[in-house]
């Protein structure tokens, strides 16, 4: 049981670890855990919109999950990951040698890391759709460069439905949300 509240407070680590390409961008700053929060969220929607079969368990645990080793190595972003090669199947490797639940986080690590499943596609689009989100609420509050890097993240994105969506990010102004009569 010790290993488990280890293991929560290495989760835990996800709020004080920052995402660190927006120093690149010159603006935003977000924690690793809101980026997973996001994922989460965007993942179930793109569950609900699939044609595809999915396993709703698998594709939200691999959203919520997937930054995990994080707690550990940092978050390089990819200037860093040119540089430094982070042991990110030693993290898992001792997340599996943890605890029952350790294995179960380590099996969701390897399918997504795969990218074969299309839970883990769906799990990968999330990630660069909520990444696009941001981009996009950066660029209508003023950073001109945001959409150059929103071009190059959308390439990225592997599925009809993320591509879709993808699309209706780039037209939606981000505070039109709460704009909207109802």
């Amino acid at each position: 049981m010790k290993s488990i509240v280890h293991l929560f407070n290495e989760i835990g680590m996800l709020a004080r670890t920052p995402r660190s390409g927006f120093a690149f961008l010159g603006s935003g700053k977000q924690s690793v855990a809101e980026h997973s929060h996001r994922i989460a969220c965007i993942g179930y929607a793109l569950a609900t919109l699939s044609k595809s079969p999915i396993d709703l368990s698998k594709l939200l645990l691999m959203c919520l999950l997937h930054d995990l080793p994080e707690a550990r190595i940092g978050d390089l972003n990819y200037v860093n990951k040119r540089y430094v090669r982070a042991d990110e199947e030693k993290v898992i490797q001792e997340l599996a040698s943890q605890s029952t639940i350790g294995k179960n986080i380590a099996a969701y690590l390897k399918e997504y890391n795969e990218n074969l499943t299309m839970e883990a596609r769906l799990a990968h689009d999330a990630d660069q759709l909520e990444l696009l989100l941001v981009l996009k609420e950066l660029h209508d509050c003023g950073n001109p460069r945001a959409m150059d890097w929103f071009a190059t993240v959308l390439n990225r994105v592997q599925t009809d439905v993320g591509l879709a969506l993808a699309d209706l990010i780039s037209k939606t102004p981000s505070d039109e949300w709460w704009k909207i009569d109802k």
